[in-house]
């Protein structure tokens, strides 16, 4: 089965108990953490790491055994990049790219699915990509 990258909003889902989303993003990442690797990157982990005091904490709930690191690929960047400039053409005001891009091109260059609730983005600039969501 290929591997899951899981997006910040999911793990945030879980470890903030939400009311509307918790339930769903607990089964998936259940389910899928029994059938495949589960990874994230540093992008990730930063957006997650926003809501805990210490690193040590952190680290508890972003256990090893639970979620392979990987780093962004070279490729992803790069990928990331242009997606950025699709969006500027679309008249996207941000003036770096996001977050999103980066995670979404890191799921494409790699041939993972991408376990997100918020798959607009992703299906818009990463057509190809494999998501699960909502």
């Amino acid at each position: 089965m290929k591997p899951v990258l899981v997006d910040s909003n999911v793990l945030l889902d879980v470890i903030t108990d939400d009311a509307t989303w918790g339930d769903w993003s607990a089964e998936q990442l259940e389910k899928l953490g029994n059938e495949a690797v589960l990874i994230v990157n540093p992008l990730i982990y930063a957006e997650v790491s926003v809501g805990f005091e210490s690193i040590e904490v952190l680290e508890r709930v972003m256990a090893d055994d639970l979620f392979h690191r990987e780093s962004l690929p070279w490729e992803a960047a790069f990928l990331a990049g242009k997606a950025f400039l699709t969006y500027r053409k679309r008249r996207g005001t941000r003036r770096s790219p996001l977050p999103d891009f980066y995670i979404g091109a890191h799921a494409a260059i790699r041939d993972y699915r991408l376990l997100t609730r918020d798959s607009s983005r992703y299906e818009t600039y990463f057509p190809s990509l494999d998501v699960v969501a909502p």
